[in-house]
C-alpha cells in the first residue's frame, strides 16, 4: 500500500515524455545551470554507458565522453526539471545493458558499430493517469467534426433536391401540352378516316 501511495506522489513530477535511452546510444543532453542570478544551458555530449532500472522519478541514465584524453561521466535523472531536452544521434551496436568495458579503452578501440537508429521508437507519452485521459478528450472534438461535416453535408442534399424538383416541374408543365397535341392529332385522324 505505502509504495503505491510513494509511486503515484512521484508520478506528479514525471515528464510526460521523456526518451526510450539504451546503452550504446550517442545522446547530447541539455542542462540548465544557475550562475549567481544567471542561467544558461549547457550542452553534453557522449555515449549513454548505462540505464539504471529504476522507474518513475529515480530512473537516470550514465553519459561518458573523453575530452582531452581524459573520460568525463556524467549521471543524470531522467525526470529532472534541469533537463532541457534529450537528443538522440545515433545509435550503436552493443551486446551489453552496462558498458563499463569502454573505461579500459582508448583511441580506435573506443569506437563502436554504428547501426540505424528507428527515431519513432525513442520517444513515448510517460505512462501516467493525466497523459491516459488526454485520448478520451481528443475523441470527443473528432466526433463533434463527424457531427459537423454530416450537417453540412444534408444542406447540400437539400439543395441537390431542391434543384431535381426545379428540373422535374418544367417537364410536368410540358406533359399537358404535349397531351393537349396529342389530343388534336387523333381527332385530325378521326375526320380524316370519316371523310375517307
Amino acid at each position: 500500500m505505502s509504495d503505491k501511495v510513494i509511486q503515484d506522489f512521484g508520478n506528479q513530477y514525471c515528464k510526460e515524455k521523456v526518451p526510450v535511452l539504451k546503452p550504446g546510444y550517442q545522446v547530447k543532453v541539455h542542462q540548465k545551470i544557475k550562475e549567481g542570478n544567471k542561467e544558461r544551458v549547457q550542452v553534453f555530449q557522449g555515449v549513454v554507458i548505462k540505464v539504471n532500472s529504476g522507474n518513475g522519478v529515480n530512473s537516470n541514465f550514465t553519459v561518458r565522453k573523453v575530452s582531452d584524453g581524459i573520460g568525463i561521466e556524467k549521471t543524470y535523472p531522467i525526470h529532472s526539471p534541469n533537463i532541457v531536452k534529450i537528443e538522440v544521434q545515433r545509435a550503436h551496436k552493443v551486446r551489453r545493458a552496462k558498458l563499463n568495458y569502454l573505461r579500459d579503452l582508448s583511441g580506435k578501440a573506443l569506437r563502436l558499430k554504428e547501426v540505424p537508429l528507428n527515431l519513432q521508437e525513442w520517444e513515448r507519452p510517460e505512462l501516467t493517469e493525466a497523459v491516459v485521459e488526454e485520448p478520451k478528450e481528443e475523441t470527443a472534438p473528432v466526433a463533434e467534426e463527424a457531427a459537423v461535416e454530416e450537417k453540412s453535408e444534408e444542406p447540400a442534399k437539400e439543395e441537390v433536391k431542391a434543384e431535381e424538383e426545379k428540373k422535374e416541374e418544367p417537364k410536368a408543365e410540358e406533359t399537358p401540352a404535349e397531351e393537349s397535341d396529342s389530343a388534336d392529332a387523333t381527332s385530325d385522324k378521326k375526320e380524316e378516316k370519316k371523310e375517307a
